[in-house]
């Protein structure tokens, strides 16, 4: 798919011939003698001396090559670290060629012990067959830095290529170079804090772009927080073409029709003919709802229809329609045939999964480009085509809220094209993915101790997503298993009394909560004490999460998917008794961004007679949350946690 993406670039360059050059490797090695300085606290076990990357690109001939070196160098000082680094791993591959590759180790006393080729070893993964390189470093003591650095050829990648230099422990010395021929200019730009990459102005003989930081903040990873995305990194990019004025090498408007010329193809009456048959045989009747269409074609493929990995499998429409197997482009060529056969407005849409990067909507690069979903504007809903395990209007959530390459077909006439604009991918609002509890309680007159509860359980969106739709897949057994779970949750000793699923039928995702109903008997919630007796009723809602945090949060917390919980419990309060602190029912915590409410957690009570009505609804408006506001979503959060410990005091009268 990404040769797809870009495979049009190659034509721009390819044919250009210029002087050879004398590729930056030839005079680069490491110091004789280093002198790498660490002043820490002796409790540090690890430090970034040295962290360097080179990328060049070179005409050898007609073909545009690329040189890519990294230097690293790394002060060990705990058993621990020198285990993780005791073996360090190779870029080897098939489709590149290690030219170059040294270690050595620079002992606490000065002592520098250079690896021989006897410990760079080669090695098959018996599974996949690949074979990869690494160096094996042995007697390293505490205090030592180990140093190494490889230089590897390459096809070139020039259409938007990240590159990362934070990790979790300091570095200092962070260099990045790329040097290119006098005629190709490239594009960069920095993120999280990573300074800028900027043009030597005395390079004479080729173009050269440097990046120098001095030192960076080792950065830890944190709960619910999107960390590959967070990392001080840089993206660069072919922009121009000086040789024949050719600009906006890497841009989306040639990528969209890139695609679009893929993709959308007109369809034979042959192929439309199977495309029919497919339709009849998934069950697509005339009259029905877009939604219906979209829920009963997208469930038939994922059902029917084998994706596939692999060169020359299922890739055109003829042979994924005879033979139900498909590659990436050939489920995509069917979802857009299928939707031109029904006349399906849509749109074609690439990102990436925000956990891993922040899709940029000024920087125009196929680093973005890595993930498809379909957006249908009639609906506002999205369908992602090679996630078997999601269903439409549910997508995978971290390929929501961040921004997207929205592609559209446009027609005048007989001129079919397509336009492309990035706008945001809006997550799916927190009312559509509900866990709702009602909750009636019962006490035994005779045993207080013993309650009989019946649990009425529904889930909608993204938690039936987990579920209901492969609910027709799961053994009698298992199912029955997966509805006495939802009680043994709360109780692992409640004894069952009866049980029932409710839309337990894929075709009512999206439209119909899927629901449990269970009656038990318990002896887990009430405690005799003296004349009184402790019912904890906030276990009831299962556990809830405690968040916390010792050390000031560094990075913003980010949710998968937005969501709400209803929770009602109906207490009937024992003859003779009352509730002496319901008080300790009311809880308040909420978060709100321009004026509307979008965190909160709230339980209050209402006694009418000898029935006690709990409820506890929360819901997260919102993914994101700034480290500023994180203290506000723990508050929120930490609510429900609260709730689990309310225990309600039952005296006599």
């Amino acid at each position: 798919m990404k040769k797809l993406i870009s495979c049009w670039a190659l034509i721009l360059i390819a044919p250009l011939l210029f002087a050879q050059e004398t590729p930056f490797y030839k005079n680069y090695s490491w110091e004789a003698n280093p002198n790498f300085s660490v002043k820490v606290a002796d409790s540090t076990s690890i430090v970034g001396v040295k962290d360097k990357i080179v990328t060049e690109f070179i005409f050898e001939g007609k073909d545009l090559i690329e040189y890519f070196l990294e230097h690293k160098a790394v002060w060990l000082n705990s058993d621990e670290r020198i285990e993780d680094y005791n073996k360090i791993y190779l870029p080897y591959n098939n489709d590149s060629e290690l030219l170059i590759s040294k270690a050595r180790v620079i002992k606490p006393n000065g002592e520098i012990v250079v690896l021989d080729d006897s410990k760079i070893h080669t090695a098959e993964d018996e599974e996949t067959k690949r074979v990869y390189k690494f160096f094996a470093f042995e007697g390293i003591e505490k205090g030592s830095i180990i140093e190494y650095y490889y230089l590897v050829k390459r096809a070139p990648e020039y259409s938007g290529k990240l590159l990362t230099f934070q990790t979790s422990y300091a570095k200092k010395d962070i260099t990045f170079e790329l040097f290119s021929p006098s005629n190709l200019v490239f594009k960069f730009k920095s993120f999280n804090g990573l300074p800028e990459t900027k043009l030597d102005t005395l390079s004479e003989e080729n173009l050269h772009w440097t990046m120098h930081a001095a030192e960076l903040p080792g950065l830890e990873h944190e709960s619910q927080s999107a960390y590959k995305a967070s990392v001080a990194s840089l993206i660069f990019k072919l922009d121009e073409n000086l040789a024949n004025n050719t600009k906006d090498i890497t841009s989306y408007s040639k990528v969209s029709q890139n695609l679009y010329n893929y993709y959308y193809t007109e369809i034979d009456k042959k192929a439309h003919k199977k495309l029919t048959k497919f339709l009849d045989g998934a069950g697509v009747k005339s009259g029905m709802e877009t939604d219906e269409v979209l829920q009963t074609l997208e469930s038939y493929i994922k059902t029917n229809v084998y994706l596939k990995q692999g060169n020359n499998v299922g890739n055109d429409l003829e042979s994924v329609l005879d033979q139900k197997v498909a590659s990436t482009e050939g489920i995509m060529t069917l979802y857009i045939s299928l939707f031109k056969t029904l006349d399906i407005k849509h749109e074609l849409i690439l990102t990436s999964d925000r956990q891993d990067l922040k899709f940029d909507p000024e920087f125009e690069a196929n680093t973005f480009l890595n993930e498809f979903l379909f957006y249908f504007p009639k609906t506002d809903k999205y369908l992602a085509p090679t996630e078997v395990d999601t269903r439409y209007g549910f997508p995978p959530a971290y390929l929501t809220d961040t921004y997207g390459l929205y592609i559209k077909e446009v027609v005048l006439g007989d001129f079919k094209s397509a336009t492309a604009k990035i706008e945001y991918i809006n997550p799916v609002s927190a009312e559509k993915t509900v866990d709702k509890m009602i909750i009636d309680v019962a006490f035994n007159s005779e045993d207080l101790t013993q309650n009989t509860i019946k649990l009425d359980r529904s889930m909608s969106g993204y938690y039936a997503g987990y579920i209901q739709p492969f609910v027709h897949l799961i053994p009698e057994e298992n199912k029955t298993e997966l509805l006495e779970d939802f009680a043994k949750r709360l109780d692992e000793s409640a004894v069952i009394k009866s049980k029932e699923m409710i839309n337990a039928d894929p075709a009512l995702f999206g439209i119909k909560p899927l629901q449990f109903v269970i009656d038990f008997e318990t002896e887990s919630f009430v405690e005799k004490a003296g004349n009184r007796y402790l019912f904890k009723v906030g276990e009831l809602i299962g556990k809830q999460v405690q968040m916390y945090q010792d050390n000031e949060r560094m990075l913003p917390l980010e949710d998968e998917f937005t969501r709400t919980y209803y929770r009602t419990i109906n207490i009937k309060i024992p003859e003779g008794y009352r509730v002496a602190n319901a008080e300790d029912i009311n809880i308040n915590h909420s978060y709100s961004k321009d004026g509307k409410e979008v965190l909160m957690f709230k339980s209050t009570y209402e006694i009418d007679g000898d029935t006690l009505t709990i409820t506890a609804d929360e819901f997260y408006k919102i993914n994101l949350i700034s480290k500023e506001f994180y203290e506000d979503y723990r508050k929120v959060i930490n609510s429900a946690a609260d709730f689990n410990k309310v225990t309600l005091i039952l005296e006599p009268k």
